[in-house]
Formats: structure tokens, sequence, C-alpha cells
């Protein structure tokens, strides 16, 4: 099996505010290196903002990645993080029926961007205002401002997955669109500042990881579909 590559780049949800936050910490930093006293102001503002800076450009770092495994049925984390929820549930949006739900919750230190989590065809695609409760607790997956994006796999079976807005995210973006194209190596959105998604997966979905297990986005194969019968 070959290393997976990847390559990394700044996401552009977050180049405006990357520019922006630079030219406002210059504004307040540079007239204290000019005119300040005493000189310990700026030495302190100037490795307080540099700290600053450096944890927002980090946090919209954009991996390109490559599965390394067999795509074939196989389920691929749509984000970095740790999984908070396995469990079975019924889920009344969409597929309505019992699933196997799968969540990971993703820190302010986790890159944020979403990936396809199977190959395949989105058919649903649908943004819900909601509340913004911490991201980790069990009513957030239906009280939170999320979105819900359903793929058809090239064997004909559904995967529902669901980004979730938490306490600190103000704002979930979507690219999948009904009749878009998936593939696990796109990303299919980004949630800014602290979040989860939930997978919803058929019953009989053979799954690699338990709670606690750290993921990584498009690369960390998180279970597989059952073959469909002839």
């Amino acid at each position: 099996m070959h290393m997976h590559r990847m390559r990394v780049k700044i996401h552009h949800e977050g180049t405006n505010i990357i520019i922006s936050l630079l030219v406002i910490l210059l504004l307040v930093n540079v007239p204290l290196w000019v005119w300040g006293r005493p000189i310990g102001w700026a030495i302190a503002s100037t490795v307080v903002s540099a700290v600053f800076y450096f944890l927002v450009v980090n946090f919209f770092r954009s991996p390109r990645r490559f599965f390394p495994g067999d795509r074939k049925n196989a389920v691929v984390s749509a984000a970095d993080g740790t999984v908070v929820a396995l469990e079975e549930t019924f889920e009344d949006e969409y597929l309505h029926c019992r699933c196997m739900q799968l969540s990971v919750f993703m820190s302010v230190l986790n890159v944020h961007a979403n990936w396809f989590p199977v190959d395949g065809e989105v058919v649903y695609s649908r943004h819900h205002s909601g509340r913004f409760m911490a991201a980790y607790l069990p009513k957030s997956s239906t009280e939170n401002e999320r979105s819900t994006v359903v793929i058809r796999t090239p064997e004909g079976q559904e995967v529902l997955m669901r980004q979730v807005a938490g306490a600190m995210a103000r704002r979930i973006v979507t690219y999948a669109r009904p009749g878009h194209e998936a593939s696990i190596e796109d990303h299919m959105g980004f949630i800014k500042f602290g979040s989860r998604v939930d997978l919803y997966l058929p019953l009989g979905t053979e799954i690699f990881v338990n709670i606690g297990d750290k993921t990584t986005g498009g690369v960390t194969c998180v279970g597989r579909l059952r073959p469909q019968a002839d």
C-alpha cells in the first residue's frame, strides 16, 4: 500500500479573514513600535498578535488528500477530529429508517474542511437554521444550525452526512448540490470555528472505529458498506 500524499494550502473560505486580520494587527502593532513606551508593550503585543494570527491561519489550512485504500463500498471520515458518537438511531429527515450514526467532533485546532464520505452522486442537500449549543451534545444533531447532504453510491446505497454548527461555529458552508458528483477526495464543505459531522450509515455497515478514536478527513476508513445482493 502506498503512503497517502498531502498538500496543504489555505482554504478560500478563510482568505478574506486572514488578510483583514493581518491589516488590523499591523495597524495595532506598528504604532506601538514607532511611538510606544515602554518597549515591553510593543514586544508583548507583537508576540500575542503573532500567536493569534498563526492559530487563525492554522484553522483555515486546506490539505489536499488522497485515499490510499480500496474505494469500493468504503466509508471515509468526512472530518478531522474525535469520534464522539457511534450508535443505532432513527434518521427522520430524509432516510426515515434506523441507521448507524457515526459522529466526529472537530476542535478549533482541527482542519475544518469537510470531505465527502463516499463516492457517488448527491441526491439531497438542505440547510436548517437552529441553535448553537455545544456540538458534542446529542441534541445538537437535530436542534443546532446544520446542513444535510445525501449521497447515493454507485451500488445504490444512500449515506446521509450532516454538518452541525457548535457553540463557536456561526457559519456552515455546503458546496454539495443535487446532481453533483461526490468523490471522497473532494471537499463537501467547510464549518467555521468548532463543530461536528454526523454520518448516517445503513445498518449492517462494518465499522472500523470506536468512541474516542481520532480520524483524518478523506483518509481514515471508518467503515465499509455491506455489498448489495444482486
